[in-house]
């Protein structure tokens, strides 16, 4: 400060723009200048401004701007950028408007990247009108902001619009409408267009340009057309760019070629938590190990990597190392965070380890209605399905439920066996409270719901009702009657299908295949499962291959059956086995039938069904010595047959009450024994009315004829 002398207002203000990073020397500037009194020089005042706003010290610079007389449109423009809250910029600006300042470029492109939400939005197209009264639309950075805003709010039409009617585009202004395309997310093609003439126009591109282009191939699934990006990125140095590679894997990774994401992520020069996370998401093999890596390299994670961390662990059924990401996460204090918390309790859902996942439940400050949906599917995952209904009926004291609330609550109503269809009607009843009960999905869920709980009507009056019927809800409807043995209706149901133009997926062939193989419908069968293959491109499953294996042997042709068979990926399965051995007794093929029930005994050692088919057809044969051995093998083997269960409904309790045949368990049971038989008597005695009743009319109706006869 010594050459105070060669120092003016210019050298001051200068000085102060190179302090922006250092506003304690800025400080010390400030002081000078009032000392020296060039702080009555607008510009000096301007560049303190800046510097202090700059800095976030907000405060210091609206001293400043209190303290002028007469500012100019910069220092209203320089306070205007400094404002962090959205509300406060505009409270700004409406004062500028008050205070007769007339606003420009700068103004309106500061005033509009502030307009994040709908009202601001609505106040931003005011100022569009504005730009376009005085003339400033030709100005390159106001466009560009418009263009943001416009995006911003998916109002891409009128993005374009602002673009095309540019006089002049500069890089932000092409990059700008290229990101719109590409954040919306189903506008892929055009963004490709406009990077493709960004190219023609020999356009210098940036990282912001390849981001975006490469993002847009991810969405569109253009292979070809990213690796050629790719190249181009190379070419021009920007491959080495850290946001350039996190696209790169994540499109390849889109674009399912793995060992390509691989590549590029190795041979980052820096990556950073985007990179490593998106790597973690991708690769749930080594998902751990790039973790590990990832902490090595100094990089530290943020809850979307132990979102993907967590979700890969699940996968793999890592149970161990679960619990030590969990701790992990206690440790680093992201077990605060709320979607963490939800993917623990997913996580350890599918461990089947639910009474770790109430505890993680119950350890939440607050629980959303994600976190009950998480809690909830897990129940019905592990077929703790009155759990899942009882923690259904708690959540709705607290949340309003959502569709991912109504559909685990109906499918554990549509699993379990024991619990009241009246659940289900409730939930029914609370779907058209809200208004949820026209949504496909739901719709869905419920036919199939009413269609497990043995309410056929009830599932095609929620079909019929539906305003649109997507694919699940065709489905389901169709698997409904499918289950009822409706096979007739699942036919005309699948030509309907067809006919409005529904894309029928691998479950509605399933039902479909049932249904040709119960009604002994084999030439359409083999056709349907051949144009399930060659016309829809649906790979068939084991269940696929086990429905042609029972559709063969029912029609007798064993040979082609056991043919068919021994086509399953892998082994044949246990209802594709149970499936041939019931028509190689039926047809008394008791050689195939002895391979099938060795393989079916080897499979399941302790289910009785095979040991009781084959022991059948000795017997038939006459072959006694066979028939004690089988019997041998089971008393050995302790294989005992499976009884079967019946539930009746008894009253305001959530659970059915269940019982098998000879069961003395309830307490009641002597008295309910009474009734039974009291029923049986009654009816019994309705059945013998009901014959002489018809008997009677046999002799009247014989009687009459022989009369005419003479």
């Amino acid at each position: 400060m010594g050459l105070a002398g060669n120092v003016d207002e210019v050298v001051v203000a200068l000085a102060l723009k190179a302090s922006r990073s250092d506003p304690k020397f800025g400080s010390q500037i400030h002081g000078f200048a009032i000392s020296s009194g060039y702080i009555s020089f607008t510009t000096v005042s301007n560049s303190l401004m800046n510097m202090y706003s700059k800095s976030g010290l907000l405060e210091r610079a609206l001293c400043v701007f209190y303290g002028l007389s007469y500012p100019d449109i910069v220092s209203w423009n320089t306070i205007l950028s400094g404002f962090k809250k959205s509300e406060d910029a505009f409270g700004f600006a409406v004062r500028m408007n008050l205070n007769g300042v007339v606003f420009d470029p700068v103004s309106y492109s500061t005033v509009l990247a502030f307009c994040s939400n709908q009202e601001e939005f609505r106040f931003g197209t005011q100022l569009h009108s504005l730009v376009l009264k005085f003339g400033l639309d030709c100005e390159v950075f106001v466009g560009n902001a418009l263009i943001t805003m416009y995006s911003r709010w998916e109002h891409l039409s009128d993005a374009r619009r602002v673009f095309d009617e540019m006089p002049m585009r500069d890089l932000v202004s092409w990059n700008a409408i290229l990101s719109g395309y590409t954040q919306e997310g189903g506008h892929g093609f055009e963004a490709i267009l406009i990077f493709i003439n960004m190219v023609r126009e020999r356009m210098e591109l940036d990282h912001v340009s390849f981001t975006s282009a490469v993002s847009a191939c991810g969405h569109e699934r253009n292979l070809e057309l990213g690796r050629q990006i790719h190249g181009l990125t190379v070419k021009s140095g920007y491959d080495t760019h850290v946001s350039v590679g996190n696209v790169l894997i994540s499109t390849y990774f889109k674009c399912e070629v793995i060992e390509d994401a691989n590549l590029v992520f190795w041979n980052m020069d820096e990556r950073n938590v985007v990179s490593w996370t998106t790597m973690i998401s991708i690769n749930e093999e080594e998902a751990m190990s790039l973790f590990i890596n990832m902490r090595l390299d100094g990089v530290y994670p943020n809850d979307v990597t132990f979102i993907g961390l967590i979700h890969a662990l699940s996968t793999r059924n890592l149970a161990d190392k679960g619990r030590n990401v969990h701790g992990f996460c206690i440790k680093t204090g992201f077990f605060s965070e709320q979607n963490i918390c939800n993917s623990l309790i997913t996580m350890y859902a599918k461990f089947g380890s639910m009474e770790d996942c109430l505890k993680v439940f119950k350890e939440l400050r607050y629980r959303e209605i994600t976190s009950w949906n998480s809690l909830i599917s897990g129940f019905a995952q592990n077929r703790m399905f009155q759990e899942a209904v009882q923690m259904f009926l708690l959540a709705v004291t607290e949340l309003k439920p959502n569709n991912y609330t109504f559909g685990s609550v109906l499918s554990a109503i549509a699993d379990a066996e024991d619990i009241s269809l009246k659940y289900g009607q409730q939930c029914h009843s609370y779907l058209i409270k809200l208004g949820l009960n026209t949504d496909p999905i739901m719709s869905g869920a419920l036919v199939n719901m009413y269609a497990k709980r043995g309410s056929i009507s009830e599932s095609q009056k929620v079909f019929h009702d539906s305003p649109e019927r997507s694919q699940f809800a065709w489905t389901a409807i169709i698997s409904a009657y499918a289950g009822h043995g409706d096979y007739e209706s699942v036919i005309k149901l699948f030509r309907e299908m067809e006919k409005e133009g529904v894309k029928p997926d691998s479950i509605t062939f399933l039902s479909v295949l049932t249904a040709c193989s119960r009604k002994g419908m084999l030439e359409m069968g083999r056709e349907l499962f051949d144009s399930m293959m060659n016309n829809y491109e649906i790979e068939p499953s084991p269940e696929h291959y086990s429905c042609m294996v029972d559709m063969l042997g029912r029609a007798g042709k064993l040979d082609e059956a056991e043919e068919m068979m021994n086509k399953i990926p892998g082994q044949p399965g246990l209802s594709v086995l149970q499936s041939l051995l019931g028509a190689c007794r039926i047809y008394g093929n008791v050689e195939m039938a002895e391979r099938v029930a060795d393989a079916l005994m080897a499979l399941e050692p302790a289910e009785s069904g095979p040991y009781v088919l084959i022991s059948n057809m000795y017997a038939e044969k006459g072959e006694w010595e066979k028939v004690a051995k089988v019997r041998r093998w089971m008393r050995d083997r302790k294989v005992k047959k499976e009884i079967g269960f019946s539930w009746v409904d008894v009253g305001d309790s959530l659970s059915l009450h269940g019982f098998s045949s000879s069961d003395n368990s309830h307490p009641q049971s002597d008295e309910i024994c009474r009734m039974a038989k009291c029923l049986g008597i009654e009816m019994k005695v309705l059945r013998d009315a009901e014959k002489e009743h018809l008997q009677g009319n046999f002799i009247d109706n014989e009687y009459n004829e022989g009369a005419q006869c003479g």
